[in-house]
């Protein structure tokens, strides 16, 4: 089991950027592929990006597109969300999720961090 703890959020105004981080706590971290997931007060949780185990591939939600970009440094345990060019729309809480190369699903979940965007 790895144990997933995001930290960066707080209030940005339209436009700006905001850099989300989830530390890992066990060094096996390069065996697991990660992602970034969202969900706003009365919306569905999106898929906002992913990244397979050692980087080499990157995927993104279509709202997030040539805007975030995420990335990980298996030395450290940890990987990133950049933010750019936030929208308004992109206020929501965020989650940090762990998968075993292995298996299909997310299985671990970190707590969540809130990202206010302002107008």
């Amino acid at each position: 089991q790895v144990q997933l703890e995001e930290s960066g959020g707080g209030l940005m105004q339209a436009g700006g950027s905001l850099r989300l981080s989830c530390a890992a706590s066990r060094r096996t971290f390069a065996t697991y592929a990660m992602g970034w997931f969202r969900q706003a007060p009365g919306k569905e949780r999106e898929f906002v990006a992913g990244i397979s185990s050692r980087g080499g591939s990157t995927y993104y939600g279509d709202s997030v597109k040539g805007r975030f970009t995420i990335s990980r440094d298996n030395a450290k345990n940890t990987v990133y969300l950049q933010m750019n060019s936030l929208k308004f729309e992109d206020t929501a809480v965020y989650y940090c999720a762990a998968r075993r190369v292995d298996s299909q699903e997310y299985n671990y979940w970190g707590q969540g961090t809130q990202v206010t965007v302002s107008s």
